[in-house]
């Protein structure tokens, strides 16, 4: 890439030039698998944007339609009747919290009792359905459970509020996953046990797809009774033990998100922002495998190309990342700089919380089983802090550390062959008698 000319500084105003500077890192970063943020600055900020601009032959703007050249990819989705290509008819509900997020929530009928799944970090519901006939949703179709896919707030399928424009309104983006297990959880658990007249359903959630359980039954615990087991695929809850460049980029989070706050950015990896526009770009085809599979994907959640191969990379790159708040980010980061915990509001705690630091969340209340299923390759979440999350539960039924040696964040959700490597322990905790 072209080292970046930032022109006359007099005449960009200081956001843009803020932003220009970050974006071109982002694609320097992504080309080079260099990411080196320790020049930037607030001080060093449209230069970037007219680069990427004669790249993709087009004018981006993060509120316009946009095109990007994308590889032939496989679109397994729940919307628009989709798993119906498996053989599947799905359902589709909005759900309202008590705070007003209009929440999308897909299902599949089956005749077992209703299991609820729930992803991670700037995912959808479409993660546990991209691998097709191999999905996790496939697999619990066959095997009769009724099947629920959540879409917490402010990602693809839940980017809608009663009150709050997500384009115009910086609350709506007032979030972290602090809100997502105390507003979202309870409103979807209730709004499934009442179509379905159960009083318990069993849950799945990858990442923090797990961590807002924790969340959920220490500060709502009357919850705890409604869910028969929690499995927590990639257990999130602590980050004291991960190792760089994971360990980096969580440590670089407060400088990204005060550069996002100045340019008055709240959403982060959006369908229509930049940010995301360029890693569908740079990172959207087979021949981008290298550089993006293996230069940012791999050493952040673990390698293992076997599991994730470069004909199916497009197809991730496609439907992930899609969209969280700035806050929500800057959150999980503090996990690995603090520990588990309200949100840190610094020198506003006083005035939030009435004391000086963050109430940590009680996890002696989360009652609820649980059954762990870690991987000893995950670059995010370390056997370590997972026993500590292990020894800090009071009802975890099950502990296990996968036998697949290779198996990692991303393989949880995205590996070809996890019908061999996972499916088994989840059908197994689901059908056990507890």
């Amino acid at each position: 890439m072209d080292e970046w000319n930032p022109g006359d500084k007099a005449s960009i105003s200081e956001e843009n030039w803020t932003r220009d500077l970050f974006l071109h890192k982002l694609m320097h970063g992504l080309q080079t698998s260099d990411f080196d943020w320790s020049d930037f600055s607030a001080e060093q900020t449209d230069r970037t944007i007219k680069e990427l601009d004669k790249r993709l032959g087009t004018s981006i703007h993060p509120k316009e339609d946009y095109k990007v050249p994308r590889a032939a990819t496989r679109k397994w989705t729940f919307k628009k009747g989709k798993a119906q290509t498996l053989g599947y008819t799905s359902e589709e509900y909005e759900v309202v919290t008590e705070d007003g997020y209009i929440l999308t929530l897909f299902r599949i009928r089956g005749n077992k009792d209703p299991v609820l799944l729930v992803h991670g970090f700037l995912d959808s519901s479409d993660t546990y359905i991209i691998r097709g006939n191999r999905s996790l949703v496939a697999n619990l179709a066959q095997n009769d459970y009724d099947v629920w896919s959540a879409n917490v707030r402010g990602g693809r399928y839940s980017r809608r509020h009663l009150r709050l424009n997500p384009d115009g309104d910086a609350m709506f983006w007032d979030f972290s996953y602090h809100e997502i297990g105390y507003y979202d959880l309870p409103a979807i658990i209730d709004f499934i046990l009442d179509r379905t007249g159960k009083d318990q359903l069993s849950a799945i959630g990858h990442s923090q797809g797990n961590t807002i359980f924790y969340v959920l039954g220490s500060t709502r615990p009357v919850y705890n009774k409604k869910v028969r087991v929690m499995i927590a695929l990639s257990p999130i809850c602590y980050f004291n033990n991960v190792k760089p460049p994971s360990s980096t980029v969580l440590k670089s989070v407060p400088l990204i998100s005060n550069v996002l706050l100045k340019t008055g950015e709240e959403e982060v990896f959006g369908d229509k922002t930049v940010l995301r526009l360029a890693l569908r770009y740079f990172c959207g085809c087979k021949e981008c495998y290298n550089i993006c599979a293996r230069g940012v994907f791999f050493p952040i959640g673990g390698n293992d190309p076997d599991e994730i191969e470069p004909d199916f990379f497009p197809t991730i790159i496609e439907h992930y990342p899609t969209g969280s708040s700035r806050k929500n980010t800057v959150h999980l980061a503090q996990g690995y700089l603090n520990s588990f915990s309200q949100f840190d509001y610094g020198s506003k705690n006083n005035e939030v919380y009435g004391q000086s630091y963050p109430p940590k969340y009680d996890l002696r209340k989360v009652s609820m089983r649980i059954v762990l299923l870690a991987g000893r390759n995950d670059g995010l979440a370390s056997l370590k802090d997972v026993e500590t999350l292990r020894d800090r539960l009071p009802n975890v039924v099950e502990y296990k550390v996968l036998d697949y040696k290779l198996m990692n964040h991303i393989d949880f959700v995205w590996g070809r062959n996890m019908d061999k490597y996972l499916f088994p322990y989840i059908i197994n905790a689901l059908n056990r008698s507890y």
